[in-house]
């Protein structure tokens, strides 16, 4: 029943994810057809699929709507208030023609004042009359030469004045003359409407059938026209017609697509099957779906989506294999709705192959931006030779796609961002961060080495044990030698208890019960785990910590106490440790090499014999405790495992020469 409803919820996920993708995209048909005015045309014969009109361009239709404005009469409305406040600041100045220019404001004013930038205006559009309204709304027709500027208005007060001009002059008239015509916009757009109401948007028609461009013909002012007006009529005549299958077929292709990916999962990848893993691979394909899809509904070159970035991200937290099969599913799915699908297709899946390719394992920040060359290059060359074999030149080159592939290749050093992200909400780890916590210069281990100074020695040569034995099987070496490092961690807290720290022959357990003894040894694995959670070591990590005595035994201990009260009289579960089975092979490595390397300080003798024989008791007694039973390890590896441990350890002990002493004279 469990099982049946884990699989209830994968299957609604599934399907949620096809509904989510199918909704992202625009679904009505599209001219995917790319041309230039005045450059040859790529593509097959193209006849009009349906009837539809020509229609004007942007260039030709502005020039209509200005030609409309010569017969164009704008309305504007005089303001009294202007004129009231002119006139009541003549009265409070001094001037002697003051009845004069009380009478000849009030009749300029009258005739209205226009500002000279509307003025300018009106004259580049050859505009002859305007309406002017007073105060009672009453709306005359004037000519726009009977309309006043300041300075118009100023000579012709200062002509007509009953003292010389140069008199009038004396008196700077201008302070009372300001602009009183103000454009009733409401009613001079709605005119103005009106009449480009009656312009036709169109000119001429294509009938269903027509030849409209041949390959290899310059498309030509006519033709373009022709084609701008078949991409803009296209969707709209699509739309139109009964879509119900495109819908289906949209669907099934999406679903067949996700599908392929999720029975890779289950036929070579089951060690991934889980609702985090699920969510994170979703969530991961949406997210570049999404970037794609708002490229294409906001008419944006497609180029700029980072579509390497998926096959990165999951080749770091994953695997190469399945890095590559997302990064191609993802592609297929978006080139269903691409522009131009051969193109797309042909620069993007190789793009995803050089990033796995090139970023087998992520260390350092400069394998990312040496990466995003590589993938800009790979873009450039395959668009160049695209060019090349469909045009037969470089004439189709267009500058501004080399400028998204370099923006497409900016966009992927996001990456290391994106790391730490899903590092935190999903517990990935990167090999990034394991290269941070594999430095024994960090402050945990520094503070390791100086408090218990045998221990550390102990996990330094674990660590290399287990990163060679994790090399031999194919297995994260990066990986195991973290986790060899922090798999004792907890014996910092009480580092004179372990023999390694000891600097005499005074033990300090011996004075206390079998039982005590075995549960002091025994509590490093959980004062450990507080450790590491402490300073927010990742779960993996602490998984090494959990896992590398499993439920195993203190053996010390345990024997000498059923050695003195018999095997009937001890529990046995207060010398067992209180861990869990290591579930991988990196954590199975460890807890071998962790067990070997600690036995073999304790050999009289180093040969082959003797260190073989450790080796093949040690981890054959592990073996048959069940302690890898959930690690996935297989017999084979076992058994490479044992043979590198053994090579090794007879290097570190072999004997050294002895040197000669110098005899005196």
């Amino acid at each position: 029943m469990k099982k049946y409803i884990q699989w209830s919820i994968y299957a609604l996920m599934f399907a949620g994810t096809v509904f989510l993708i199918f909704e992202l995209f625009p679904h009505t048909a599209q001219f995917d057809k790319q041309y230039e005015l005045g450059k040859p045309w790529k593509h097959e014969l193209l006849t009009a699929p349906f009837g539809f009109p020509i229609y004007k361009s942007d260039k030709e239709l502005k020039a209509e709507k200005d030609s409309l404005k010569k017969n164009y009469t704008p309305y504007y409305v005089i303001s009294q208030k202007k004129l009231d406040a002119q006139l009541e600041k003549l009265e409070k100045e001094n001037i002697p023609v003051e009845h004069y220019l009380q009478s000849i404001l009030k009749s300029v004013y009258k005739q209205g004042i226009l500002d000279i930038k509307s003025v300018e205006e009106l004259n580049a559009y050859k505009v002859r009359d305007v309406f002017v309204s007073d105060s009672a709304n009453i709306w005359r027709k004037t000519s726009l030469k009977n309309v006043y500027t300041i300075r118009s208005a100023y000579d012709f007060i200062c002509k007509h004045a009953p003292v010389s001009e140069e008199q009038m002059h004396t008196y700077n008239i201008n302070r009372f003359l300001v602009d009183n015509l103000e454009l009733d916009k409401a009613k001079s757009d709605e005119v103005l409407k009106n009449l480009e109401k009656n312009i036709s948007p169109t000119v001429g028609m294509v009938q269903a059938g027509e030849r409209i461009i041949d390959k290899g013909e310059i498309v030509k002012n006519q033709q373009f026209k022709k084609l701008n007006s078949l991409k803009k009529e296209y969707s709209e005549h699509a739309a139109e017609q009964n879509n119900t299958w495109v819908i289906v077929g949209e669907i099934l292709a999406i679903a067949g697509l996700l599908f392929l990916f999720a029975l890779y999962i289950i036929l070579f990848r089951p060690e991934f099957i889980s609702y985090k893993n699920t969510i994170f691979f979703i969530m991961m394909i949406v997210i570049i779906v999404g970037c794609a899809a708002a490229t294409i509904k906001f008419a944006f070159d497609i180029n700029i989506v980072p579509f390497a970035l998926l096959a990165i991200i999951i080749r770091i937290f994953f695997d190469s294999r399945t890095a590559l099969f997302v990064h191609i599913i993802t592609v297929l799915i978006v080139s269903l709705y691409a522009s131009t699908p051969y193109l797309f297709v042909l620069l993007h899946i190789p793009a995803g192959m050089v990033a796995v390719s090139s970023l087998k394992q992520l260390t350092r920040r400069s394998q990312l931006v040496q990466g995003a060359i590589f993938i800009f290059i790979t873009y450039s060359l395959l668009y160049l030779l695209h060019n090349l074999i469909d045009g037969g030149s470089f004439a189709g080159i267009e500058l501004k796609t080399y400028l998204m592939f370099a923006i497409n290749a900016v966009l992927l050093l996001m990456a290391y961002i994106f790391i730490g992200i899903f590092e935190r909400i999903f517990g990935y780890l990167s090999d990034v961060t394991l290269v941070e916590l594999s430095n024994i210069n960090n402050k945990l281990l520094m503070e390791f080495s100086t408090r218990a100074p045998g221990s550390f020695q102990h996990i330094m040569q674990v660590s290399t044990l287990a990163g060679a034995a994790a090399s031999a099987i194919n297995a994260n070496a990066l990986l195991a030698r973290t986790g060899a490092l922090y798999h004792d961690i907890g014996k910092m807290k009480n580092p004179h208890f372990f023999t390694e720290n000891q600097h005499t022959d005074y033990n300090p357990l011996n004075e206390k019960s079998y039982e005590d003894a075995a549960q002091l040894i025994i509590s490093h694995v959980s004062d450990g785990v507080k450790i590491a959670e402490s300073h927010r070591l990742p779960s993996k990590v602490i998984a090494f910590i959990k896992s590398h005595h499993a439920r195993g035994v203190a053996k010390y201990f345990y024997t000498l106490a059923v050695n003195e009260n018999g095997v009937e009289n001890v529990d046995k579960t207060k010398f067992t440790y209180n861990g869990i089975k290591p579930t991988s092979k990196e954590e199975a490595i460890v807890m071998m090499t962790d067990s070997v390397e600690a036995a073999s300080r304790s050999l009289k003798i180093y040969n082959e014999d003797t260190i073989g024989n450790l080796v093949e008791n040690i981890v054959n007694g592990q073996i048959a405790e069940n302690s890898l039973s959930n690690s996935r390890i297989s017999f084979r590896d076992v058994e490479i495992v044992k043979r590198v441990l053994k090579d090794k350890l007879i290097n570190i002990y072999h004997s050294r020469i002895e040197y000669p002493e110098l005899i005196k004279n």
